[in-house]
């Protein structure tokens, strides 16, 4: 019998393969770095660092019956996550992430998510079957979605019934699918994390400040939001109330996958108990964390 998770993570499960570089980098630089494949998309990222805080997170993605996708789904169990309710698809391959980051950051970056696109709604069957949810007894725990579904199927998440009782978290899955999170502005659902980027791209407006991105998609419909801004102060706004703290001073060793551990650090604070300032630090510390190469 499959165990009961205690949050859903819904979105991109896959491989990311990475390129790190201590050179400064720029448009058809060639240099000495390292290559590495790791388990990764925003829903893995959320789930493995939920998993480190001693949840036990459920995946709803779409995964091939690849050898890829078999070894992929081997790495989520040794990570402690429950793949149980994972689409496993037949014709479509395991989707990847590729990237290059430079000691100037992120240089460039592919998204091939077309799988997790293609299966579109099959990957939320469990909420309507009865595996973990029905039109009877909705869904009441923690969800962390991200914004690699399509417009469409987002569109039905922030609108219907499947999620109306449910604690939402979403995340765009990159500041060129930012606009996908349209839907839960105008409908006032969730709890969004965004980069002051990704505020900008969805408000089309220009932000100087994370705390001015807050106030903006608030204005806009946004019942909750966190904004982050690199080095720079972050923000939590709720009904119109903005706090707001500094992350601590670390040497950047990594960036891809930073979103995600601050999304998933603040969950698990909140879910233990901690007030919005608290979480928000909790949130910070475990982002400067990873991005200094200290967590694993």
């Amino acid at each position: 019998m499959a165990q009961s998770p205690d949050i859903l993570c819904i979105g991109s499960v896959l491989w990311d393969v990475i390129g790190r570089s201590r050179a400064v980098m720029r448009e058809g630089s060639d240099v000495p770095g390292r290559i590495t494949r790791l388990p990764g998309g925003v829903a893995l990222n959320i789930a493995m660092t939920l998993a480190r805080f001693g949840m036990k997170p459920g995946l709803l993605s779409a995964i091939g019956r690849d050898a890829e996708g078999d070894e992929l789904i081997a790495a989520c169990q040794v990570r402690g996550l429950l793949t149980d309710w994972v689409y496993r698809s037949d014709d479509l391959p395991t989707d990847c992430y590729m990237a290059v980051e430079g000691a100037n950051g992120v240089i460039a970056a592919i998204a091939d998510a077309h799988s997790l696109e293609a299966a579109g709604g099959k990957i939320l069957h469990p909420l309507e079957s009865g595996a973990l949810a029905d039109t009877s007894q909705r869904w009441r725990g923690p969800v962390a979605l991200d914004g690699n579904l399509t417009l469409d199927l987002l569109s039905d998440i922030a609108t219907g019934d499947t999620f109306s009782e449910a604690d939402l978290r979403v995340a765009p899955a990159s500041p060129g699918k930012a606009e996908r999170l349209t839907p839960f502005l105008s409908n006032s659902r969730g709890t969004l994390y965004v980069n002051r980027e990704e505020a900008s791209t969805l408000c089309n407006t220009a932000f100087e400040t994370a705390s001015d991105a807050a106030a903006g998609m608030q204005a806009r419909g946004a019942k909750r939001v966190l904004v982050t801004d690199g080095g720079n102060a972050a923000c939590e706004a709720t009904d119109g109330d903005i706090i707001s703290s500094h992350p601590p001073d670390v040497l950047v060793t990594r960036v891809t996958g930073a979103g995600d551990t601050f999304m998933a650090a603040h969950i698990a604070a909140e879910t233990r108990g901690a007030n919005r300032a608290e979480a928000l630090e909790a949130a910070l510390d475990a982002a400067a964390r990873y991005v200094s190469g200290e967590t694993p």
